[in-house]
């Protein structure tokens, strides 16, 4: 879906800007340039623009890409360390008791849980491209326990509004990206992230514990009718 997505927005932008260019020959008297100087078609063309946009753009990506190699390696290899160790199943046991409110479907030892609490470490220390992989093993192994296997479970709704809200304590991935483009101080956005994802969790989960809570009375009431 996102693939079309992409492919129908690229297509327009290129439709548009064909289109002005056009219109801009018909009606618009050719453009002043002054002496010795050539106005090249990248500049005087929309389409030129776009090109010229598209080349930019892949070329800060590549840079930020570089950029965030080292934190990532550092972070990823951290937590496959914390998991050699045992640290996750120390980490599972303590957090225990919010794991038993929050899935109660979710037996304490299943492999769910430490796949999630590694993609919520990773989103804490806002390494969201370390979360991914961790975020879809969990996702993988919740779906294990699902009944219902072309519809959400509860847990599986849950999940994902704590890993898209996700908690920040160190935006590092956004710390990287501010200081690969020369941000003079790139660490000052901690507070309000940690602010703004706190709130968002509550929120979501909030509201979704509310919506599953009416749902299973609905479907209660439901089944003594």
């Amino acid at each position: 879906m996102l693939n079309h997505i992409w492919f129908w927005m690229i297509m327009l932008s290129l439709f548009v800007a064909a289109g002005t260019d056009i219109y801009n020959e018909i009606t618009a008297p050719p453009p002043m340039e002054t002496a010795g100087e050539e106005l090249s078609l990248n500049k005087r063309t929309k389409l030129g623009q776009l090109s010229d946009a598209a080349l930019e753009a892949a070329q800060t990506g590549v840079n930020i890409s570089l950029g965030l190699i080292g934190i990532m390696a550092l972070w990823l290899g951290i937590m496959k360390i914390a998991e050699e160790a045992g640290f996750i199943k120390i980490l599972a046991r303590l957090v225990a008791p919010i794991t038993r409110r929050l899935f109660p479907e979710i037996p304490e030892d299943h492999p769910s849980i430490g796949a999630m609490l590694m993609n919520i470490a990773a989103n804490m220390l806002g390494l969201s491209n370390a979360a991914t992989p961790l975020g879809l093993k969990a996702m993988e192994e919740l779906q294990k326990l699902n009944p219902d296997k072309e519809t959400a479970s509860n847990s599986m709704i849950t999940f994902l509004v704590i890993n898209t809200s996700a908690i920040t304590l160190i935006p590092a991935s956004a710390i990287a990206i501010r200081a690969s483009l020369g941000s003079v101080n790139p660490q000052q956005i901690i507070v309000p992230s940690i602010i703004a994802a706190t709130m968002a969790t509550i929120v979501g989960l909030t509201t979704v514990k509310l919506i599953q809570k009416f749902e299973k009375r609905k479907n209660r009431t439901e089944g003594e009718a």
